[in-house]
C-alpha cells in the first residue's frame, strides 16, 4: 500500500476521519481559517477542501496530486496552475442537489403564493385576503443547466402539473424534461417560461450569460430563480428588471459580491427574496459529501478511476 499524506481543512469527526486513516492515508487536518504553508503542509499528496487557496500556495506543494472539493463550484480554484501542474480535481458534484431541488420547488410556490407579502401582514397583524395569488399548475418551468440541481428539483415538480424544459449545451434529452433546447436556443426557450431557474455552473463563458438582451427575450412577468453563481446574471439588469415588473419577483440564493453589501439595492426590493447562499444546507450535508470523499479516496489508493473529476477545459 502506497505511503500518502492527505490534508483536510474540514473535521468530518473521529469515525470518519479514522476510516480515512484505514484506508492507509497518514491524515493532517488543520482548519481552512487557520492552515498555513508549513514543512508538514507542503508535503501532501492530496488536498481535501473548499477553499483554502488564500492561505496556501499550491506552488510549495510539490507533491500534490489531487484536490478534493467539498464544493460543486470551482471558482475559488487557481485552475490554470493545477492545469499546469496535471493536478486532478474532483467536486462535489450531486452531493447538494436534493436540498437545492426542494430549495427551488419552495421559492417558486413562494413567489407565486406570495408568502412573503403574507409574512409581513403577520408581522403587522394586518388580515387582509391577497387575491392576486397564482397556481403552479399549467405554468411552464424552465431550467437553465440540466445537470443534477437541475435533475432534481424537475423531478420534485412532476406532481405540479407544469411543463419543464431545460436548456443545456447541445439540447441533449435529460429525464424529467419534456424538452431540451440547445445553448444556441436560449433566448427561444426564455420566451415561452414563465418561471426561469438558473442552475448553470459559472465559467468564463456563462459570466454575465442573462444580461438586458436574455432578460428582454423572457416573458413579461416571469419568476426568476437564482441557485448557481451571481456572476451569471449582470445584476444591474437583475435591477432595473424588478423595478419595472419585467421580471415579476426573483428568489436570488447567490450574488456576485457575497455577503450581498447592505447598500445593495436587491435588499430593498419587495420583490427580491433574498437568502445568504443557504440552498445546499440539510442535515445530510457531511454524510454526502465525505461519501464522495471517500470514494475518491479508496478509488485513489487503488489506481481506479475518480468519479466527479472536473473537466479543467470545460471549467466543469
Amino acid at each position: 500500500m502506497i505511503d500518502m499524506k492527505v490534508l483536510f481543512t474540514y473535521d468530518y469527526g473521529q469515525e470518519k476521519m479514522d476510516r480515512i486513516r484505514q484506508l492507509g492515508y497518514e491524515l493532517i487536518y488543520v482548519h481552512e481559517n487557520e492552515v498555513l504553508m508549513d514543512a508538514v503542509t507542503e508535503d501532501a499528496d492530496i488536498l481535501v477542501c473548499y477553499n483554502p487557496f488564500s492561505r496556501l500556495d499550491l506552488r510549495r506543494m510539490k507533491q500534490l496530486k489531487l484536490i478534493q472539493l467539498s464544493s460543486v463550484g470551482i471558482d475559488q480554484v487557481p485552475l490554470e496552475y493545477i492545469q499546469g501542474r496535471n493536478i486532478i480535481l474532483s467536486n462535489n458534484r450531486g452531493g447538494y442537489s436534493i436540498p437545492m431541488g426542494e430549495w427551488i420547488v419552495m421559492k417558486i410556490l413562494e413567489m407565486l403564493k406570495h408568502s412573503k407579502e403574507l409574512y409581513a401582514q403577520q408581522q403587522k397583524k394586518q388580515w387582509e385576503i391577497d387575491t392576486g395569488l397564482l397556481e403552479l399548475y399549467g405554468k411552464t418551468v424552465g431550467f437553465i443547466g440540466t445537470g443534477t440541481i437541475a435533475h432534481e428539483a424537475a423531478k420534485r415538480l412532476q406532481g405540479f402539473g407544469v411543463t419543464i424544459v431545460g436548456v443545456n449545451t447541445t439540447g441533449r434529452n435529460s429525464g424529467y424534461f419534456q424538452r431540451c433546447y440547445p445553448m444556441k436556443a436560449l433566448d427561444e426557450a426564455l420566451g415561452k417560461c414563465d418561471v426561469v431557474v438558473l442552475a448553470i455552473p459559472y465559467t468564463e463563458n456563462t459570466h454575465h450569460l442573462i444580461n438586458k438582451k436574455r432578460i428582454e427575450a423572457m416573458q413579461r412577468g416571469v419568476y426568476f430563480v437564482n441557485v448557481s453563481r451571481g456572476s451569471i446574471v449582470d445584476q444591474e439588469a437583475l435591477v432595473e428588471a424588478l423595478q419595472d415588473g419585467k421580471i415579476q419577483a426573483a428568489a436570488l440564493d447567490v450574488f456576485e459580491e457575497e455577503p450581498l453589501p447592505l447598500g445593495n439595492l436587491l435588499w430593498s426590493l419587495d420583490n427580491a427574496i433574498i437568502t445568504p447562499h443557504n440552498s445546499w444546507i440539510s442535515e445530510m450535508r457531511n454524510e454526502r459529501r465525505f461519501r464522495t470523499i471517500y470514494e475518491n479516496l479508496s478509488r485513489f489508493q487503488k489506481g481506479e478511476l475518480l468519479i466527479n473529476v472536473v473537466d479543467l477545459k470545460k471549467g466543469y
